[in-house]
């Protein structure tokens, strides 16, 4: 398994813009990949696990990716949430 933090710069934080890119991007790997913020962990592959994050800007949450090319997952979706999105 590997994990990263990532911080959410957005300023109308992680809506339903970046929620779908990041989801549609994601169910390309088959490994496992998990979103967490303080305590509360979701599947990075689910549109409402994530917004249920509500993550706002200056928000820490954590990539966590677990199985085949998880490296390459963690490349690619870590930066997709500390992206500025065209509204």
């Amino acid at each position: 398994m590997l994990s990263e933090t990532f911080t959410v710069i957005h300023p109308s934080g992680f809506h339903a813009r970046p929620t779908k890119i990041f989801v549609h991007a994601a169910t390309q790997f088959n490994c496992k990949v998990n979103l967490v913020k303080g305590s509360k962990k979701v599947n990075g592959k689910s549109s409402l696990g994530l917004l249920s994050l509500g993550l706002a800007k200056g928000d820490e949450v954590t990539l966590e990716v677990d199985g085949e090319r998880e490296d390459e997952a963690l490349r690619e979706l870590g930066p997709l949430l500390s992206k500025i999105y065209e509204e």
